[in-house]
This record gives structure tokens, C-alpha cells and sequence, in this order.
């Protein structure tokens, strides 16, 4: 039986993770993301997709982040109607994610129809999706949970382990042809998504129990990079915020409203409790990150044993605590610009592309006793990047501002696994049955790093996936 296999996107690239394998005539799609980056090209990118729909039999997510979930509004305002399966708790994570996209999108409209009015232009962008056909997709999606299977075709059966990336997040294990009569006419596709790493707080490690994969579609993010360790990160936290006090400036995080915002406030009230930090205000100027905040306190499934046992066991409540507010409204947003520091704003877009830490930035980058915190990864030609990378001058809003404050980047907290880590899960897992190993969900100078130390390791058979091109499997 030939497998055909191609990506739509994260190839050679980080963002709008879209891979396709086909079976007998008939397309199965995991992930289905957003273009991040350039707003012009990235736009071009999300609109323009194309996939054989009367083709596509099923969807796959792997986890809830905008990158992976957040063109299924748009594939089934295209038409597709067929089954989107994920765990449960990415289920209810895509579903924040996917609404407040279409959010921003109608919000962005009418802004930059207001800019156009004002200079006496025409205005023509309309936004991709609306809350209309998230509602649909949300309404498509079939639970299926953590080591569990379940045939989404006649000869085709899915499960999923847990990736250790965010809450819900899922490795995605793919036999073809699953016969127990005849296992050696079996193929297994193995779908990272994104790999997590061990001993972060709140979720699990990632798994390591799944069957022994034929094929397996690896994340590189940070193929040609390591990670400061655990005990460093928190002392570079606890320098920051105390460096940040003392000048009583701000300290603005920009992070992804899910996980790395739940991560983060675990941190502080850790230091806070611990008193290597002062007792200062910290906000979560997001609604979405209060959201998905909500929805971690339904899913004690994904948790580890020691947020089990101080959630569930003892009832402390590990994501929120006396100097810890969480704003909903415009207004309590506006607020914060004209209180005074010393504080701590925690808020979305971890990429600063969208959402409300736009405001914070253009209000306090400009004032050299604040603070800009880097907790993650920026894409190329976002505005992260851009502040990440050094730059004097950067445009907020579609003003220009001269960045004065204070850039600190804190690289213990990454979601996603350094290189030494993921050949370290590889050699946990059963890779009896590897015949080559994919690489997808990174930049290409990532890629070339991470294949050369692949193949120092003794996995020899490793390619990186160019955008559109089709590989056979056997």
C-alpha cells in the first residue's frame, strides 16, 4: 500500500503546521494552523490554502495553539464537514483559540477600515473567518483521549499519547492498514506535533509508551538549540523582577495565553511564597489566558502528580494567589497604563502580532525603567522577533517607537524541547521499527543543525521536508 505525504506548512518554517498523508485515494490532514509573521504575507498564506476537499476524509489536531488549530474555521467555511479529532482538553483549548482569533480578525477590520477612512482610502481586507464558523468547526470535533484508539477509517487507526507541550497536547499515532492478523503489512506514522519537556510544572513529561513507529513527522523548533535549566531560568526570573522593582518599573511579558501564562504565574507565586521576590501586583491582562485558565481546572487528566496533589488533595489553587489579578475588561486593560510601577503584566500575544500586550508595548517600550520579558519563541518578522533581535526602532499599531526598555530574554521556560532533549525522548522511545525520521515545524538553519546532530546519534535517515513536496512511503 503507498502513502503519499506532503506539508502545507511548518515546512522549513515554524508556523501554519499543515501535513497530509493519503491512503487509497483519500487525504487525512494533521493540523490545520495559522500563518504567523508578515502581515501582508502571512495573510496571502492563511486566505490562499488549498486542499482537495472532496478528498479530505479526516482531520487530526494535535494541540490548541493558533499555529495548529487555527485555520479549521476557515477549512470548514471552504466546506470540509468530516470529523476533526483531538483530546478533550485540546478540544475546549481550541475553542478559546479559534474564537478569539476571529475576534481579533473583526477587531483588526475595523481598525484598519478606520485608518483608511481617515486618509480617504479604500478599504477591501476582510477578516478570514468569523465566530460563525468557528462554532462549526467546534461543532466537528470528536474526542478521543490520551492511549486510546479509534479506526477513523476502515484501515486506518488513530491514537494519541501525551506530548508534554500544553494542556491536552498529543503525539498523534497513525496505523495504516492495522490488521492483527498480519502486523507486518503495517505502517506507523508517528506525528510529533510539538514535543514538551520533562519536569515542567501543571501537565505530564512527554510519552514515551507508544508503539515503535515506521515513519515519524519530528518538530524542530529549537533543533540547534539548548535550553537554560530549570534552576537557572528561575534565578534569571528572580534577578529580572527584582532588578525591575528596584528601578520601580514595569515589566511587561508578552506570552501565549495558554500554558506559558499559567506556567508563568505558578513561577511567581512560587518566588513570591518563597520571598526571593518582592510582594508586588501581577496582572493577566487577558481574557483568553483567564479563559483557558478556566478550562486547566477541568482537566486534572493532564496534570502532573505535584499540582494532583496540591490542587486536588489539599485544594490550593495553583494558579492564582492575593497579589495575582486577572482583567477582563477594555477598561481595567486601559488602567494599568496609568497606574505606576513596580508591577508585573503578563499579556497575549506571546508573539506580540495581536491582542492586547500591542497596547502595553506601544504605552511602556519607550520608558527605560521598564522591562520587556522574552519567555518564548518569536517567529521570523513578527514583532517579538523584532524587539527580541535588538532593534532601535520598531512599529506598534503603525507607529514607529524608539525601544528604550530594558530586553530580557528568560530561556528556561520554553514549551517546546531543546535538541539535546528530543534525541534524549527518542531514545526512550521503541524505535525498532524506524526506517526515517521527517523534520517539520522549524526554521531551516534549525534543521540543518538538528539533522547533523540526528545523525551524530546514529539516526541516519533523516530529511527535511520541503514545503509542497510529495514523499512516498512503503
Amino acid at each position: 500500500m503507498a502513502i503519499k505525504c506532503y506539508s502545507l506548512g511548518a515546512a522549513q518554517e515554524v508556523t501554519g503546521s499543515k501535513h497530509l498523508f493519503e491512503v487509497d485515494d483519500r487525504l487525512y490532514m494533521v493540523d490545520c494552523g495559522s500563518f504567523q509573521g508578515k502581515r501582508h504575507e502571512s495573510d496571502e498564506k492563511n486566505r490562499n490554502f488549498d486542499v482537495d476537499l472532496e478528498k479530505l476524509d479526516s482531520v487530526i489536531l494535535t494541540h490548541g495553539h493558533l499555529d495548529h488549530c487555527g485555520l479549521l474555521p476557515l477549512l470548514t467555511k471552504k466546506g470540509y464537514t468530516g470529523n476533526i479529532y483531538a483530546t478533550p482538553a485540546t478540544r475546549d483549548i481550541a475553542n478559546l483559540v479559534m474564537m478569539d482569533s476571529a475576534r481579533i480578525q473583526a477587531h483588526d477590520a475595523e481598525f484598519l477600515a478606520k485608518q483608511a477612512r481617515k486618509k480617504g482610502e479604500k478599504f477591501s481586507w476582510k477578516p478570514l473567518y468569523g465566530e460563525v464558523d468557528c462554532i462549526k468547526a467546534a461543532n466537528q470535533i470528536v474526542s478521543l483521549s490520551y492511549n486510546r484508539s479509534m479506526y477513523i477509517s476502515p484501515n486506518i487507526q488513530l491514537e494519541f499519547y501525551d506530548a508534554g507541550h500544553i494542556l491536552g497536547s498529543a503525539f498523534a499515532n497513525v496505523t495504516i492498514n492495522p490488521n492483527p492478523k498480519h502486523p507486518e503489512k503495517e505502517t506507523r506514522l508517528l506525528f510529533t506535533g510539538d514535543i514538551g519537556r520533562k519536569c515542567k510544572p501543571i501537565i505530564r513529561n512527554p510519552a514515551t509508551n507508544m508503539p515503535a513507529p515506521d515513519y515519524i513527522y519530528l518538530e524542530s523548533t529549537y533543533g540547534d538549540k539548548l535550553h537554560d535549566n530549570h534552576d537557572f531560568a528561575m534565578h534569571e526570573l528572580e534577578r529580572i523582577v527584582r532588578e525591575a522593582c528596584a528601578r520601580k518599573g514595569k515589566i511587561i511579558i508578552p506570552s501565549f495565553a495558554i500554558e506559558r501564562a499559567q506556567e508563568l504565574v505558578f513561577y511567581l507565586h512560587l518566588l513570591t511564597d518563597q520571598k526571593k521576590i518582592p510582594v508586588v501586583p501581577i496582572y493577566v491582562d487577558s481574557p483568553m489566558a483567564t479563559n483557558a485558565t478556566s478550562v486547566f481546572r477541568v482537566h486534572p487528566e493532564c496534570y502532573d502528580e505535584s499540582v494532583n496533589e496540591a490542587f486536588l488533595k489539599h485544594h490550593k489553587n495553583p494558579f492564582g494567589f492575593n497579589s495575582l489579578k486577572y482583567t477582563t475588561s477594555v477598561e481595567e486593560s486601559k488602567e494599568l497604563n496609568e497606574k505606576e510601577g513596580p508591577m508585573i503584566i503578563i499579556a497575549a500575544d506571546g508573539m506580540c502580532e495581536a491582542g492586547r500586550v500591542l497596547y502595553h508595548l506601544a504605552n511602556e517600550i519607550s520608558n527605560p525603567k521598564n522591562t520587556i520579558m522574552i519567555v518564548g519563541y518569536m517567529a521570523e518578522n513578527t514583532l517579538g522577533r523584532r524587539i527580541f533581535d535588538g532593534e532601535e526602532v520598531v512599529k506598534i499599531l503603525g507607529d514607529e517607537y524608539p525601544v528604550k526598555a530594558k530586553v530580557e530574554r528568560c530561556n528556561g521556560f520554553s514549551a517546546h524541547a531543546d535538541y539535546n532533549e528530543m534525541i534524549e525522548w527518542l531514545g526512550e522511545i521503541d524505535t525498532s521499527r524506524l526506517k526515517k525520521i521527517f523534520l517539520i515545524h522549524g526554521e531551516l538553519d534549525q534543521q540543518q543543525g538538528f539533522k547533523q546532530h540526528l545523525e551524530d546519534a546514529g539516526y541516519k535517515d533523516v530529511e527535511i521536508v520541503e514545503p509542497g513536496k510529495e514523499y512516498t512511503l512503503k
